[in-house]
């Protein structure tokens, strides 16, 4: 199919069956990109036949997910748009029009048989050493339908199906692909296979981008869209998105989590798409940090490669690092209200401030903001076995660790505090004591916040301020004295 860039319409139709994760995100994440870039319409449709699986509050969690990664939908829930409704359940009557349709060319039939009949036939088939196909048991003389029974399509045409996938190339499937499936349950739904394709229809959608799984069902789909004598849209079938070991499709088992979790565990939305768009996708330069205008600017299905992409966790968190320092320190002061620690909820905005700027750099996830932060804003306990466990600092003994901190403090109680005068009196003391950096700047970090890490010493020191600092470089003399 040839289309004008102006009339792409994608979609993405979520079954509301729990919550949403990595690999739902991206089967959105593609075709939203593929839409924007071509100046088309990106259709979300909630697609909700299967009652046994629905899970009340799905819906929302999955526009919620979908409205904090900034995948924002042209029409659908919430929005409206001149095709709906976009709830499957609401489109009953348009299933069963067209099934009339079908009915009347000679395309659908009543299925008559019941379950252990069915069974009989798959047991036959085994025994026989073939595959089972329903539509070697077609009725001769099916009932007319009256929705009490399942109504089966009669595939019109066996024959060999070819077809061009845009992301797997050309593709082919025999006669054993086709057979006659369901079309509406005898509760009166209509199955995925039936329902997607009026939707698709009716919603003027012209590419469909969904997962490798379905490329399967294809040569079925393409029959029922040559019975019903619609032309097909573009397909397009996406590569998996493996297990950490790339030996298998990735699940809960290996550390899937729900997108919510993500953003929970403090992943930032942008750092989100920019991974999940690498999963499968690249632009053909070394490039690894996206914004979302960059991916909607280079993306295109033909980079879209065939083989699975490897979920490297790791990989994320790196890129959410990446991400965290170009945002502007007001902006991420906005994102982390909810990541500070306890001890800092009587701070002002303004020392918040001061603090996150001073760890931006450091923060990889923004959960991590506790950690980095807490010494800020609370008394440290010390803990004289951080300088006995540290490698360089383990080499000093009792009497000249204690004579470094005693010396380091009477020199910083001249400084004036400004980082420059700070740093420059950390040079000087370097110069009298004789130490290296890592050894003496360390052991005054250590002294100071007892915790595993932190920014610029001059810079922190700066922060807390002289009459903290002098404190707490005495506290620490004291701990170690009362252990030696």
């Amino acid at each position: 199919m040839s289309e004008n860039n102006a009339s792409i319409r994608t979609r993405f139709a979520p079954s509301p069956t729990g919550y949403i994760h990595v690999g739902n995100v991206r089967s959105a994440l593609f075709p939203y990109l593929l839409a924007k870039q071509q100046g088309g319409k990106f259709v979300l449709r909630i697609e909700d036949t299967d009652r046994a699986r629905f899970v009340e509050g799905a819906t929302d969690m999955i526009l919620d997910t979908l409205e904090w990664l900034g995948i924002d939908w042209d029409e659908g829930p919430r929005k409206g748009g001149d095709y709906g409704p976009y709830t499957q359940t609401e489109r009953l009557d348009h299933y069963h029009a067209w099934a009339q349709k079908l009915i009347e060319k000679g395309y659908a039939y009543a299925d008559p048989y019941t379950a252990e009949e069915v069974e009989s036939f798959r047991d036959k088939a085994k025994a026989e050493k073939r595959a089972f196909l329903y539509r070697d048991h077609r009725p001769s003389n099916p009932p007319i339908w009256d929705g009490s029974q399942p109504l089966r399509f009669k595939v019109p045409v066996i024959k060999r199906y070819t077809w061009t996938d845009a992301v797997m190339g050309e593709l082919s499937a025999g006669e054993e692909a086709l057979d006659d499936f369901i079309l509406i349950k005898s509760d009166g739904l209509p199955t995925y296979n039936f329902a997607h394709i009026i939707d698709d229809y009716e919603m003027g959608i012209t590419h469909v981008i969904r997962g490798l799984e379905y490329i399967a069902s294809i040569p079925k789909y393409l029959s029922l869209y040559d019975a019903l004598e619609i032309e097909w849209p573009v397909i397009a079938c996406l590569p998996h998105i493996l297990a950490p070991d790339g030996k298998k499709k990735l699940g809960k088992r290996d550390g899937a989590k729900s997108v919510q979790e993500y953003k929970t565990d403090g992943y930032l939305p942008e750092a989100m798409l920019n991974f999940l768009a690498s999963l499968g996708w690249n632009d053909g330069t070394e490039q690894e940090v996206f914004t979302k205008e960059e991916l909607i600017d280079k993306f295109s299905l033909e980079r879209v490669q065939r083989s699975g992409a490897r979920f490297d966790e790791q990989r994320l968190i790196w890129l959410n690092g990446q991400h965290i320092r170009k945002l502007a320190v007001d902006d991420l002061f906005e994102r982390v209200t909810d990541f500070w620690p306890a001890a800092a909820t009587e701070a002002s905005e303004q020392a918040k401030k001061q603090v996150l700027a001073l760890v931006q750099d450091r923060l990889k996830t923004l959960r991590d903001l506790p950690l980095l932060t807490e010494y800020f804003f609370a008394e440290p306990t010390p803990e004289p076995t951080m300088i006995t466990e540290n490698k360089q600092l383990s080499k000093l003994g009792t009497d000249e660790t204690l004579s470094l901190l005693s010396a380091s403090r009477t020199a910083l109680e001249a400084s004036d505090y400004t980082p420059d005068d700070l740093q420059n009196t950390l040079n000087r003391l370097l110069e009298t004591t004789e130490q290296k950096p890592g050894v003496l700047f360390s052991l005054i970090r250590l002294a100071v916040s007892w915790a595993p890490f932190s920014p610029a010493l001059n810079d922190t020191l700066a922060v807390l301020g002289k009459e903290t600092v002098t404190l707490r470089l005495t506290r620490a003399i004291e701990a170690i004295e009362s252990r030696s």
